[in-house]
């Protein structure tokens, strides 16, 4: 097994500890850790194939398949022993596991994780007033971002599209910071910092491909008083957001985050016609009324 083969291996069990459990290194997992990391893995496979109405009992993953045959028997032993004969891995299973992460094959995994954050590029400094934690705990967790440009003339538009891209809102859990991760056309990425004062939240976003910073803003009225029910759940945040477009004009729009169960979660960004079934109705609606969005710059 080359050395290449074994790194991109290492990505996908970065990728694996990252997305379920937030840690940064598959040396921070545990053995109990990679169980459930299989059995997230093996509820997904069994979903995808109900829903593609397949009776056949799934090929399931072993709970121990990812520690013992790939962390043990792979990557433990290359950093153990840098010239150690280790056979290739089950590439059938390796694509079996991406697939269920929203790719269409281990390779265009590869080719799609090929970018690095550097979060502390970005900063969000408030000075004198005190983060509002309980909020941001409400905000962890995988939502759907609808969004669409604003046309300087709703008359002007040529298309009546609107995008949904699959964003996480996650804790870190070494520095305490509130971060955001978001899908993008054309392996676009995108990552940010979130914070929250009194009752106001703000998103400051960068790109993995190109640097232009996105600043969202949203307000949830009365929420020190939903707060007080640990029963309340927040499902939908309503943002205005900002970025410079090409020819250094600030264009606005108007974005819903609309709340996503993480087993049927897709970390793709998709494009629909305004009048698509896959669109809530609320969401049309709301898209629909370019005059009622638009910010005023002038």
């Amino acid at each position: 097994m080359k050395k290449e083969d074994l790194l991109h291996l290492e990505k996908l069990m970065n990728f694996l500890a990252m997305h379920f459990l937030k840690k940064s290194h598959w040396e921070d997992v545990s053995k109990t850790e990679w169980s459930y990391i299989v059995a997230e893995l093996n509820d997904l496979i069994s979903t995808e194939n109900q829903g593609k109405g397949i009776k056949k009992e799934p090929d399931v993953l072993g709970s121990n398949y990812l520690y013992e045959h790939v962390i043990i028997n792979k990557l433990k032993k290359y950093y153990q022993d840098k010239n150690a004969v280790i056979s290739k891995p089950n590439l059938a299973k390796l694509s079996q596991i991406v697939k269920v992460l929203g790719y269409s094959n281990y390779i265009d995994f590869i080719n799609s994780n090929t970018e690095s954050f550097n979060f502390n590029d970005l900063r969000i400094d408030m000075n004198n007033v005190k983060q509002n934690t309980e909020l941001l705990d409400k905000l962890v967790g995988c939502w759907y971002s609808y969004n669409r440009n604003l046309p300087e003339s709703p008359l002007l538009a040529k298309e009546d599209r609107i995008w949904r891209s699959a964003t996480e809102i996650y804790k870190s859990e070494t520095s305490g910071e509130y971060f955001i991760e978001r899908s993008g056309g054309d392996r676009h990425k995108y990552f940010g910092k979130v914070t929250a004062y009194s009752d106001y939240v703000f998103i400051i976003m960068n790109s993995n491909t190109f640097i232009r910073q996105r600043h969202f803003i949203s307000r949830i009225k009365d929420i020190k008083e939903k707060l007080k029910n640990p029963e309340y759940k927040l499902h939908e945040l309503h943002f205005i957001s900002t970025c410079i477009s090409f020819n250094q004009e600030p264009i606005a729009l108007f974005e819903i985050f609309q709340k996503a169960d993480r087993k049927t979660f897709i970390t793709d960004s998709m494009s629909f016609p305004i009048d698509s079934e896959e669109i809530p109705p609320s969401i049309v609606k709301q898209l629909e009324d370019t005059e009622a969005n638009r910010i005023d710059y002038r």
